[in-house]
């Protein structure tokens, strides 16, 4: 694996002298039973990973002894990860958590930088100055950082969208692992596209389907939208980049033959919001962590509904546009250092880091329902022939004395599978319980539907779904003590909708399964 760039060249010739990649190495158990030859392909300080005749090994450092010009020389061994992918969390989150982490272990941070894309941040310890750990990042796009993984140049990938089939097919057939399972993708911190505007520009509010149909060339005119009587000016991110390709799965668009002729590309988020801001008849998607000081437009409905990108809205996933961002792994061990640094972006004080560097942690949060003004609303505005005010005013009752927590689950479309997010909520979820975070309290799992169909389906509908959610989360707590926390499901299906329910969007956002605590 002989990929580092000449700017390290000397940092790399170091390196070569302590373990050579790719050269043959001969692992004899320590009482001479056992012989494995091949190419070593990693060391991580305490596994080898061997190419063998039989396939790739991976064998515990300290049962063999190593000869052969491959062994790496274990006095100064130092770790070494290669990461690629997706700028929008290398350039200023992973430095941000990478720096936090080197704090809390007692080391401090270098950086070497050979171009704006790529650089080094070496971990030293600040006892005797000795390397432990090299992080070298180059920051592409997230299929280039897939594309680096398929060529074994990487060992994690950065992304701003899902893994598509083809790559996850191909990573699988690489021998990597299926890349969609629970270990291997992760979500490091969560986004969200938003729609801006100039601050000159007198519109407030939009729609999903105004988004869409703007993007898609059917609507060219704010006089659709407001007062002014001017050509829209629509701004995408580039298709090449994660941010670009999950804003068109997003918007319905897949395809750049389906985007309007008059669509201007930027391949960068702060580049985007720039044009925005100076061009008042400008419309843009962009990050928000990247949106500057444009105006960002509130998501409405036909139904007068409407949804803002707060940090809870974000967290619920009850904005529509939330963009979970995504560390990919491949199924094989990584080093101790690197398995640690995993560790800590799960804990509070890396969700701290997160929030500051100006992303939406995932830290679960209460709110009680005297603070969910706008969802009773709702409620009590959809109580009528399928919902009895009756129903509603009961969900009321119960909810009250309890709390909801920000940690929610949402299925992909047409599918029992739960979506990325919630994936993640439900290890999130399972680590707390096993910590005891929940331990003397009650826990519900209370699941919600569109309007769509009969209310009497919609509502065992939800308690299904509700049950599913549940199982996974108790399933994923392996060390929970349930003894000490009662767990129960309760469903209200479509008695308390988030968005309107006439578009698919609006009931993708509805279907949901939440959790509340007493």
């Amino acid at each position: 694996m002989i990929k580092r760039a000449a700017a390290f060249a000397a940092l790399f010739l170091f390196a070569t002298t302590t373990m050579t990649l790719g050269q043959d190495v001969t692992l004899t158990s320590r009482d001479g039973s056992v012989t494995v030859t091949g190419d070593l392909l990693g060391f991580d300080g305490q596994f080898y990973r061997v190419r063998t005749e039989f396939g790739e090994l991976t064998v515990d450092g300290s049962g063999v002894l190593c000869e052969g010009p491959g062994c790496p020389n274990l006095q100064a061994y130092v770790a070494e990860l290669d990461i690629s992918g997706a700028p929008e969390i290398g350039q200023l989150l992973l430095p941000a958590l990478i720096q936090a982490f080197a704090a809390q272990e007692g080391l401090r941070v270098e950086r070497e930088d050979e171009s704006e894309r790529r650089f080094l941040l070496e971990l030293v310890s600040k006892k005797d100055n000795h390397p432990v750990a090299r992080f070298y990042i180059h920051l592409n796009s997230s299929g280039e950082g897939f594309a680096d993984l398929l060529a074994n140049q990487t060992d994690i990938v950065l992304s701003t969208r899902e893994i598509t089939p083809d790559e996850r097919m191909l990573a699988r057939n690489a021998g990597l692992g299926d890349l969609a399972a629970q270990g291997r993708a992760r979500v490091l911190a969560l986004d969200s596209l938003v729609a801006i505007v100039s601050n000159q520009n007198p519109v407030n509010n939009i729609s999903m389907t105004d988004l869409s149909e703007i993007y898609s060339g059917k609507v060219t005119n704010w006089k659709t939208l407001g007062p002014q009587n001017a050509p829209i000016t629509p701004y995408l991110r580039s298709l090449q980049s994660g941010v670009g390709q999950f804003t068109l799965r997003k918007l319905r668009l897949e395809g750049p033959d389906r985007l309007s002729e008059e669509t201007l590309f930027s391949p960068r988020g702060i580049g985007l919001a720039t044009g925005v801001s100076v061009d008042p008849f400008a419309l843009g998607l962009v990050s928000r962590s990247a949106s500057l000081n444009t105006k960002i437009l509130t998501l409405t409905g036909s139904c007068g509904r409407s949804l803002r990108p707060t940090r809870r809205n974000i967290k619920t996933e009850d904005y529509p546009l939330t963009a979970p961002l995504f560390l990919y792994l491949p199924a094989r061990r990584l080093p101790k250092v690197a398995r640690d640094f995993l560790t800590y972006t799960r804990s509070p004080a890396a969700q701290l880091v997160i929030r500051r560097a100006g992303f939406v942690d995932q830290a679960p949060e209460e709110i009680v329902l005297n603070f969910q003004g706008d969802r009773l609303a709702n409620a009590f505005a959809v109580a009528g022939e399928e919902v009895a005010l009756e129903d509603v005013q009961e969900m009321v009752s119960t909810l009250r004395k309890k709390k909801r927590l920000t940690t929610s689950f949402r299925f992909e479309t047409g599918s029992v599978r739960l979506d990325a997010q919630s994936r993640s909520n439900v290890e999130q979820l399972a680590t707390a319980l096993e910590a005891g975070i929940y331990d003397g309290r009650e826990l519900y799992f209370v699941g919600f539907s569109d309007g769509q169909g009969d209310s009497r389906a919609n509502l065992e509908i939800s308690r299904r779904r509700a049950v599913v959610v549940r199982k996974a989360v108790e399933k994923a707590a392996e060390t929970a003590d349930f003894n000490l926390i009662n767990v129960d499901v309760l469903a209200y299906g479509e008695a308390m909708p988030m968005a309107c329910d006439d578009t698919a969007w609006g009931r993708q956002v509805n279907r949901r399964v939440e959790v509340w605590v007493r």
